[in-house]
C-alpha cells in the first residue's frame, strides 16, 4: 500500500490504507500499515509493517477491514490518525 497525500484547506494531510487489526478499545481502532522496501544491500523487496491507532467515532470499522485513516490533531496519548472510510469489509 502506498501513502497517498489529501489536500486540505489548512494544508496538505498524510493518508494511508490499511487493515484493522484490532478493535476491541471504545472508539479506537488499530490499523496495520504494510508497505514494500527494497533492501540495499540485499536488492530484495522486505515488507514493513507500522501500526497506528485511529479514531473510530461511531465504533463501524471492524477486524479485517481495509480502511483509510488521515492525520489529525493528538486525540490522546497514542491517537493521532482518523477514520475517514471503510474500503473493504471483512468476508
Amino acid at each position: 500500500m502506498e501513502e497517498q497525500v489529501v489536500q486540505t484547506s489548512k494544508g496538505s494531510k498524510r493518508s494511508f490504507v490499511g487493515v484493522v487489526t484490532s478493535d476491541k478499545m471504545e472508539k479506537t481502532i488499530v490499523v496495520s500499515i504494510s508497505t514494500k522496501r527494497m533492501d540495499p544491500l540485499y536488492k530484495k523487496y522486505v515488507t514493513r509493517t507500522k501500526k497506528c491507532k485511529a479514531h473510530d467515532e461511531k465504533n463501524e470499522a471492524r477486524m479485517g477491514d481495509t480502511v483509510r485513516i488521515v492525520e489529525c490533531r493528538p486525540i490522546s496519548k497514542d491517537k493521532c490518525w482518523r477514520l475517514t472510510d471503510i474500503i473493504e469489509r471483512a468476508k
